[in-house]
């Protein structure tokens, strides 16, 4: 091999490691200028870097055009097919060879196994064995032990290993670590365990393989000792230790485990920042997490897309979007994760719309989404209640094929039954060819948020009938269905039975529902009795739940001890007050109000102010009560002056119970004219096409008179109106609700 080839073969190298295929073509026209007779090794290297340049038109005319290529010509061609994924090349060049040899074999036996073709590559294994074991190396187990592993062939992975003890390689470190990862992987630690113990030498390799099958099958005390008694440890075996940790629940140790890395002055990679910022995300710790991000930048990481995809993805759990927006904005490079990252942070903190628009923008920068991309933003639609929105995603994962992964038909039935289309997610639930217990909570839980209580029930005994286990997220559905259907007894033994007979131990959410079982069916003492016997103290949510329907019932005595109980867990939660003063002033008791107000006002409680918005032409307009901010406010106005003249008309009559003002009856009925959400549907009747149902959102809970007088609009006016609002959807047609009288 001449000094000229080397330079030349180093060059191609280099082009290779950068993927640079013009300068490759380049020194390959000066290669066919200035060199006469180019010798078969550069001919080689040439086949070789067209192949990992992608180039193989070329790289096959090369081979093709040598006038006789040698041994190692035939097999890099091989290669270069088996890398690609070209088989048919692959095996129609392995047929034209004029001799074999063991890396010939292994590039067949690598090219079918490497696409999950366990037929083919254990066939081709077999004919190897055939034409002479002479061809078996560590290379061939190796490669044989990947593909049992990844397509979970058990028995393939056994008769390998046989082989392997029979053919002499048991003792091999490069044989053993394939074969200890095949074994953790299928589940049988105690056998790749046996396989460690019996290897008479023990490299780094095979002990940081051994540390992540034990942690992979969470036998994390056991990973502890066996990292705890190496005499060497590198990089790598830290990385498997921090990240075992995290996936295993054990954050805090994962970040100690971190910090005493960096004191061993031990090199870190990419997945030794990602994995301890998964961490410092799941604790929500925020000092940590900076201080990492801190070492990130005097590292050669700061600028690496999956060490800043998890930066982005940290700082929104922790909540901070400001500092996840400027790690993003910075960037130079995102792929789809970087991108997913964003958007699932601004919509689990609440910003669903910038969710919505940063999917936009990824898609105007080239980026393809993946299915958990596309689940993400149907979620944050859903969270919006915008139909419109949310049904072109759909369209989309139909054309993508996305559809096809039960993530996003889960949150496509989620999301059409938080926005009020349950006859949606019951079709998308039909047309499921499999279904998981999500899919059935997704609908069982569409199904109670609606007010469809017997569909609800229905549905959840048609899950345990098909044997599926249902969660804590199924069993809230199921009792808030038996609550607002007014079905104490069996609310009561579906609860009775989450833990007797599911394993489900109830949480605070659970115990919620009961109370409004029993509070919704005016069974305010059997309320307080079962609030008195529950292993903890009902949440602010519980409290509430209480008084909001000792204030309907008028029961003075225990809305005054929720009210209390509420106030002495959140003095600050301006509930208690407010449902207080309604009892109160339901009474006349208005000395009583003021001296709350007073209350609220010491303690700083502020009541959120209510608003209520509707989509128009891609616009959301948002209103308030007596809210003159309006474009439309005349058209409003007009529109509600003229609605309520027909309503009272057909017997509507203002419950000012709602108005916690002393002042004349008169002005309590003004005061209920022109709440939020009467302005919102107002404004859909004035704009929303007939035929199209008005759908309109609120923040806090719809008030009785509103509740009321809706069921009148939708009466007079013959259109559907759906009103989401903190507790529940509620549909009004032709004078009903779906959630009845009590809502």
């Amino acid at each position: 091999m001449s000094t000229p080839s080397n330079y030349y073969c180093s060059l191609l190298k280099f082009f290779c490691e950068n993927q640079n295929q013009t300068q490759a073509k380049r020194l390959h026209c000066h290669i066919i200028k200035n060199v006469t007779n180019p010798e078969p090794f550069l001919y080689n290297n040439l086949i070789n870097a067209y192949g990992k340049l992608g180039n193989l038109t070329y790289a096959r005319r090369l081979f093709d055009e040598m006038p006789i290529p040698n041994h190692f010509s035939w097999n890099t061609i091989l290669s270069v097919y088996s890398k690609s994924g070209h088989l048919s090349e692959m095996q129609e060049i392995f047929n034209r060879m004029p001799s074999r040899d063991g890396v010939s074999w292994n590039s067949l036996i690598s090219g079918y196994a490497g696409y999950g073709l366990v037929t083919k590559a254990v066939k081709a294994y077999n004919f190897m064995l055939r034409d002479g074991v002479v061809h078996l190396n560590r290379i061939t187990f190796s490669t044989m032990l990947v593909l049992a592993s990844s397509q979970g062939c058990i028995d393939l992975g056994r008769q390998i290993h046989g082989q392997i003890k029979k053919f002499g390689y048991a003792a091999y470190v490069f044989v053993g670590s394939p074969l200890v990862d095949m074994y953790a992987k299928m589940g049988l630690i105690y056998e790749a365990k046996q396989v460690f113990d019996e290897m008479p030498e023990k490299n780094v390799v095979l002990h940081n393989t051994m540390i992540t099958g034990l942690l992979r099958c969470g036998m994390v005390e056991d990973s502890k000792r066996l990292f705890q008694g190496m005499k060497e440890t590198d990089s790598i075996s830290w990385t498997t230790m921090i990240t075992g940790l995290v996936q295993n629940g054990l954050e805090r140790e994962a970040i100690d485990l971190f910090g005493q890395m960096k004191l061993e002055g031990l090199s870190m990679d990419q997945y030794t920042f990602g994995s301890v910022l998964t961490a410092c995300g799941g604790l929500t710790a925020l000092e940590e997490g900076k201080q990492v991000h801190a070492f990130i930048i005097r590292s050669d990481y700061k600028d690496n897309i999956f060490v800043g995809s998890a930066l982005v993805d940290m700082y929104c759990k922790c909540k901070i979007i400001r500092y996840a927006e400027a790690v993003f904005k910075r960037m130079t490079r995102k792929n789809v994760v970087t991108w997913t990252a964003m958007l699932v942070g601004y919509g689990q903190n609440g910003f669903s719309e910038e969710a919505v628009r940063v999917f936009c923008d990824m898609q105007r920068n080239g980026i393809e989404p993946d299915y958990f991309t596309l689940a993400s933003v149907i979620s944050s639609c859903a969270n919006l209640a915008s139909l419109e929105e949310g049904a072109q995603f759909h369209c989309r994962a139909i054309v993508s094929g996305l559809i096809s992964f039960i993530t996003v038909s889960n949150a496509l039935i989620t999301f059409y039954g938080k926005c009020g289309s349950p006859e949606d997610s019951s079709r998308l639930f039909n047309e499921m060819n499999f279904r998981d217990e999500v899919s059935w909570t997704a609908l069982v839980s569409g199904y109670a948020q609606f007010g469809k209580a017997n569909e609800t029930i229905a549905l959840f005994e048609r899950m345990l009938a098909h044997g599926l286990k249902p969660d804590a997220v199924t069993f809230i559905g199921v009792l808030s269905a038996c609550s607002r259907a007014g079905l104490v007894e069996r609310g009561q033994q579906y609860f009775e039975s989450m833990s007797k007979e599911h394993g489900v131990i109830p949480a605070p959410d659970h115990y919620t529902c009961m109370i409004d079982l029993f509070s919704r069916a005016g069974k305010l003492e059997e309320a307080k009795s079962f609030i008195n016997k529950m292993p903890f103290h009902p949440d602010a949510i519980g409290w509430s739940t209480l008084l909001s329907s000792c204030r309907l019932y008028g029961n003075l005595d225990i809305g005054k001890w929720a009210a209390q109980s509420l106030l002495e867990l959140e003095p600050q939660n301006p509930a208690g007050y407010i449902l207080l003063s309604s009892i109160y002033a339901a009474n006349g008791k208005w000395n009583h109000v003021a001296q709350l107000r007073r209350g609220m006002r010491e303690k700083g409680a502020r009541k959120e102010p209510g608003c209520s918005w509707i989509k128009y032409k891609n616009k959301v307009h948002i209103f308030s009560a007596d809210d003159c901010s309006s474009p439309f406010c005349d058209q409003i106005y007009a529109e509600l002056d003229k609605l309520n003249e027909k309503m009272i008309e057909e017997g509507y009559v203002p419950d000012a119970s709602s108005v916690l003002h002393n002042v004349e009856e008169s002005a309590k009925i003004q005061m209920l004219n022109y709440h939020s959400e009467k302005l919102a549907i107002a404004f859909g009747l004035i704009f929303i096409p007939r035929g199209l149902p008005i759908r309109v959102v609120k923040n806090l809970r719809v008030c009785g008179d509103c509740h009321n007088a809706t069921k009148y609009i939708s009466k007079i006016t013959q259109r559907e109106i759906l009103v989401r609002d903190t507790a529940r959807f509620h549909l009004f047609k032709d004078g009903k609700c779906s959630c009845g009288d009590f809502w």
